[in-house]
């Protein structure tokens, strides 16, 4: 019997980040490499990425990385663990050239080469399972599931999916491959379940098309489409509408030429007319109405180029009078609030919005109907809902008892927790390291939770930096303390405030300096401890205070 372990590194409880590890025997195999952009609470965060220090350690038994399709929650930490581990990766064309473009912008991978390409007839023998794919249906094409058959049966991961029976061939779900996998015998279902809790249909993306192109034909003035750059089925609509509608393209975002041109290449993508895009500067040559402005970026970045362009901001570009800004991506529901904020903004700058969720429900993930098809057509023993918050994964899991799996085989997992089958049945058996690994320009995994803490005091409250210079020698205050104040108060209307702030320091400086053991941490200490209280009593606000203090004497050394 083949000694089997399932560990969702991260994917669970969460939105976005997905890695999950198979093992069985000696063999590892890890199933995407996403990463996740922070929210308003990662302060100063760039993206997040999993934690690789069980990767890391059995790294002599990582069979490769087996990837679902190009999207960042799939591929996106994939510099970072090639960084750490040299294994190889495989996914469809489309998805490795994205890979690709991932991994050789960072200096550190920028000469990794073990790329291995793979349709849905791929078949990849190791000493106890054999991997293998099936077409799936998302937003991007060449999305895929993965097939992982073992002795003890198969473990299935769908990645990021959808059943839209009216999809266009370059999406279109194998059907008859899952009824076969189904048919083989399923040990353990690893799906998605970011849509679970949400029982309105998801409309067709044919008839989105249709959507698309009526909200573009119709408009008599300039239009600007907000897209994220890799949903490459909507910016397909798009480019098709604005063809029909008889107008040029002006393609901006930094992120979208990189792609298009990726998926172009490939035939993911296809232009109607060459002639189609026009440049930013080649806009003054046509009216209003013939201009579609295509606004692209990684998740949320579309939006915020919006707000410049309203607000005067922008590099480029301006909204004005009469112009359609169609936001064709669904906000998440912590974006919500921005992007009704922008919304009002584009008004304000005489512009009109609409967006394409506001007369359909528009998404590239499987809806209840979908995910209890999915449970249909496998059958699986166990059921581990992945990619969702807590609530989405427990939606997922009463879904499944309506199809008659038992809650006793259904694992909602926590990051790093391993469910091992043995003995004939999945039991949970510890866990491995999981923590959040916050990505800061260059920094990885630098910024911890009081770096954090910091940041939101400072974001808050403000700062409050005194400065003083002392003589040990002659025990006396050399300059008074300076106080300089930001995001704290505003110092000309606090006088009184930043005197007596002075005084307090002040008169700390003189008892230390008094004392026969000084130090220069207790010093500061005692500083931020009083001037805390002070504060606070004046003003119930908490800054962040940084005592600066300077020693006079012949080689000025200063103590901060």
């Amino acid at each position: 019997m083949s000694s089997i372990k399932i560990i969702p590194i991260s994917g669970v409880r969460e939105n976005g980040k997905n890695l999950y590890a198979v093992e069985v025997g000696d063999d590892l195999f890890v199933l995407d490499c996403g990463l996740r952009y922070p929210e308003s609470e990662l302060l100063g965060i760039d993206t997040v990425i999993p934690d690789f220090t069980y990767l890391i350690e059995n790294a002599d038994r990582v069979a490769g990385v087996f990837l679902t399709h190009g999207h960042a929650d799939a591929i996106g930490a994939l510099p970072y663990l090639l960084e750490k581990i040299n294994v190889p990766v495989f996914g469809t064309k489309l998805t490795i050239e994205l890979a690709k473009i991932n991994v050789h912008k960072n200096e550190a991978t920028k000469k990794f080469k073990a790329f291995h390409v793979i349709d849905e007839h791929t078949e990849i023998d190791f000493s106890d399972t054999t991997v293998s794919f099936f077409r799936t249906t998302h937003s991007i094409p060449d999305s895929v599931g993965i097939s992982l058959k073992t002795p003890e049966g198969t473990i299935v991961y769908t990645g990021d999916f959808k059943f839209d029976q009216a999809a266009v061939p370059m999406y279109q779900t194998d059907f008859a491959r899952l009824a076969e996998i189904g048919r083989e015998g399923v040990l353990a279902l690893l799906s998605t379940s970011s849509n679970a809790e949400n029982p309105a249909k998801v409309a067709s993306e044919r008839k989105i098309a249709d959507e698309v192109y009526d909200n573009i034909r119709y408009w008599e003035g300039r239009i600007i489409v907000a897209s994220v750059a890799s949903n490459l089925q909507r910016v397909q609509q798009v480019l098709n509408a604005a063809y029909r509608s008889d107008r040029k393209v002006v393609l901006t975002g930094l992120d979208f030429g990189r792609i298009i041109r990726t998926a172009m290449k490939l035939g993911k993508l296809e232009v109607p007319d060459e002639d189609l895009f026009i440049t930013q500067k080649e806009m003054k040559n046509y009216p209003p109405e013939k201009l579609l402005i295509l606004e692209t970026g990684r998740m949320g970045e579309p939006i915020k180029a919006l707000q410049k362009m309203a607000n005067g901001t922008h590099r480029t570009l301006r909204i004005q009078e009469g112009d359609l800004v169609y936001i064709a991506t669904t906000p998440t529901t912590a974006t919500e609030t921005f992007v009704a904020k922008t919304e009002d903004i584009i008004y304000r700058a005489g512009g009109a919005v609409k967006q394409i969720s506001d007369n359909m429900r528009v998404s590239g993930h499987a809806n209840p109907d979908d995910l209890q098809l999915m449970m249909n057509m496998l059958r699986p023993k166990y059921l581990i809902p992945i990619q969702g918050e807590y609530r989405q994964l427990d939606a997922h899991a009463e879904l499944a008892k309506l199809v008659g799996i038992p809650a006793r085989n259904i694992f909602i997992a926590a990051r790093g927790d391993v469910l091992e089958y043995q003995n004939g049945e999945m039991v949970q058996a510890g866990s491995v390291p999981a923590e959040n690994v916050l990505i800061d320009g260059i920094g990885v995994g630098d910024i911890g939770n009081i770096v954090l803490r910091d940041r939101k005091v400072l974001s808050e409250d403000g700062i409050f930096v005194v400065v003083v210079t002392i003589s040990r020698r002659e025990k006396k205050i050399v300059a008074r303390p300076q106080i300089t104040s930001r995001g704290f108060v505003y110092v000309k209307a606090s006088r009184d405030l930043i005197r007596e702030s002075g005084d307090m320091v002040a008169e700390i400086v003189e008892k230390h300096l008094h004392t026969d053991d000084f130090e220069w941490s207790k010093l500061k200490q005692d500083i931020r401890d009083r001037l805390s209280r002070f504060l606070f009593e004046q003003t119930k606000r908490r800054p962040v205070i940084l005592p600066v203090i300077m020693e006079s004497s012949q080689r000025n050394r200063a103590r901060k």
